[in-house]
């Protein structure tokens, strides 16, 4: 923390959570637990987003536990602890938000699609949680990524990107990031944008590109 705190850099989102989920009671307690701690670390940094997912991630992205199948009161659940978090959110001037995934890198990630994530924050609709769409994870699982930033657009927090495949910087793939950053212009859409990815050549080269796709 000292080293990070000493570069000076500008720090807009980190993962707002170690472990929990939102389908079970006890999952949801670890996951009030422990982003309350995660929270006044962001403090330490200036972050004012904190992320989350539907479960916890272990190595390579996949779920801890993976959720196969749907039970009933799963939605109900998540909106509970979701709505839990937006009181804790409130009440510490932060802002949490929900990241959607895809299932072929996080196979049995509950409420991990964008239609899912989509779903979850526009019924609970508070300022405190927001949608962190990553529209590399979009590409996998759903497509047609205009169309769902301009369904997900009252509730964006924050863009990640990341071409597909290979998940590294834009123009090594297949999404047209510059028609996107276009787009997002369009729809009047000022927030930040991030890049998830590797870098296929230098970080800087990278880093170029990132710029070059998203200056409109």
């Amino acid at each position: 923390m000292a080293k990070l705190e000493k570069t000076g850099a500008t720090f807009t989102i980190m993962n707002g959570y170690l472990e929990g989920r939102l389908t079970d009671t006890e999952g949801a307690a670890m996951l009030l637990a422990s982003a309350r701690e995660t929270v006044a670390v962001g403090k330490r940094l200036g972050v004012q987003r904190l992320n989350l997912h539907g479960t916890g991630l272990g190595d390579m992205g996949v779920p801890i536990p993976k959720i196969g199948a749907f039970a009933p009161g799963m939605v109900v659940r998540a909106r509970d602890t979701l709505n839990r978090i937006c009181d804790l959110a409130e009440a510490e001037g932060v802002v949490f938000t929900l990241e959607n995934l895809n299932p072929i890198d996080h196979p049995g990630c509950p409420f991990g699609s964008t239609t899912d994530v989509l779903a979850l924050v526009s019924s609970i609709n508070r300022p405190q949680l927001r949608i962190n769409l990553d529209l590399y994870h979009t590409q996998i699982g759903e497509g047609d990524l205009i169309r769902w930033c301009e369904a997900c657009l009252p509730w964006i927090g924050e863009v990640q990107v990341a071409d597909n495949p290979g998940r590294c910087e834009p123009g090594t793939g297949e999404i047209n990031y510059a028609g996107v950053a276009r787009s997002l212009a369009a729809m009047g859409y000022d927030g930040p944008v991030g890049l998830e990815a590797f870098a296929k050549g230098s970080e800087d080269a990278a880093l170029d590109a990132f710029r070059s796709a998203f200056t409109v």
